[in-house]
């Protein structure tokens, strides 16, 4: 009788603690964030002791917000969470929860494929963002280096990339789906994209400062099981996912449904977010430039990446208990091909 009463006391006290409030960056208005959304609107935030507010701010003003403490933590592309990482040690790069998105290499009509590209104008927010990186990636794929097309600079997110596009101030750009479903419907051409090709690596990762996680030991985690929970959501109840990412980012329902599924499909959100040795490596072979080449080569990444906040939650059966007996190969896996 006692035990019982100390339980429910115990779970008294647990339900009265005030939440930690903390603000979240997302770098990006894509599916990267669509987990984020869902753990806002199914209450995953709260269940973990957070109240959480969602602001967006583009790069570089989203890892600015994490190094002044302006935001406890912002979901980001690796390669620019490893090159700010690079140039700022107070910075620790913690787990990837996502693949990499449907990006594509969209065009005028006129050009039917990437190699017409040479000499023309293609646009990215900036030179050295996620689009210019995926860009390049594309490029040499085709036997193609930065230094074949002209880089213009836009300035703003996806949809300021897609106007360029419509308006002819650019040849050829980036594109994240759904938007560049509607650029099809207008006569644009989608020449590639990185969802098809394996070595193309495109995760995003978990930012975070050392000392924000010194001054909360389980942060990472609490954030960690929130974003895991709606992953899990994600998967398991289409319905609403789709409803949750329709309330923060109005769009036409049934595009939306095909990224659903063609995420769902090839389970582009990771169940157990350890960021691999293979990213890591693929980002330091491939800089956005000479300048990020050598700082990137005499770095040690092992002072800014953590996966250990993740390798916890796995010893504590944490992802096991969320996801069934079966993630366990899973675990092995991602733990044997995580960065060390």
């Amino acid at each position: 009788m006692l035990r019982c009463a100390a339980l429910l006391s115990c779970a008294l006290f647990a339900q009265s603690a005030p939440l930690q409030k903390i603000t979240i960056n997302f770098a990006t208005r894509t599916g990267t964030t669509w987990p984020l959304y869902i753990a806002k609107e199914a209450g995953y935030f709260e269940r973990n002791g957070l109240e959480a507010n969602l602001v967006f701010a583009v790069h570089p003003a989203a890892i600015a917000m994490v190094i002044s403490g302006e935001a406890a933590m912002t979901n980001y592309p690796l390669e620019q969470a490893m090159l700010a990482a690079s140039k700022d040690a107070s910075l620790a790069i913690v787990g990837s929860p996502f693949r990499k998105s449907l990006f594509a290499l969209m065009a005028d009509k006129r050009f039917s494929k990437v190699r017409d590209l040479k000499g023309k104008r293609f646009g990215v927010s900036q030179i050295g963002d996620a689009p210019y990186n995926y860009a390049v990636g594309l490029l040499a794929k085709f036997g193609m280096t930065p230094r074949d097309v002209e880089w213009t600079p836009i300035g703003t997110d996806v949809n300021g990339r897609a106007a360029a596009l419509v308006s002819g101030r650019v040849d050829a750009t980036m594109i994240t789906a759904p938007v560049y479903f509607k650029l099809e419907q207008r006569g644009f051409k989608a020449l590639a994209n990185t969802s098809d090709y394996d070595d193309i690596y495109a995760p995003t990762v978990y930012v975070f400062k050392k000392s924000t996680m010194a001054a909360n030991p389980r942060l990472a985690e609490s954030l960690i099981k929130a974003h895991a929970e709606a992953i899990q959501r994600f998967y398991a109840d289409k319905a609403f996912a789709l409803k949750a990412y329709l309330k923060h980012m109005p769009d036409d329902p049934a595009d939306l449904e095909k990224v659903y599924d063609r995420y769902s499909k090839i389970n582009t959100f990771e169940r157990v977010p350890y960021l691999s040795a293979a990213a890591v490596r693929y980002m330091i072979d491939h800089p956005v430039d000479e300048q990020a080449a050598a700082q990137m080569k005499k770095f040690d990444f092992h002072a800014v990446i953590d996966n250990a906040p993740v390798e916890r939650l796995v010893r504590e059966g944490y992802f096991e208990k969320l996801f069934g007996a079966a993630i366990k190969d899973e675990e092995t896996r991602k733990a044997r091909e995580a960065f060390r």
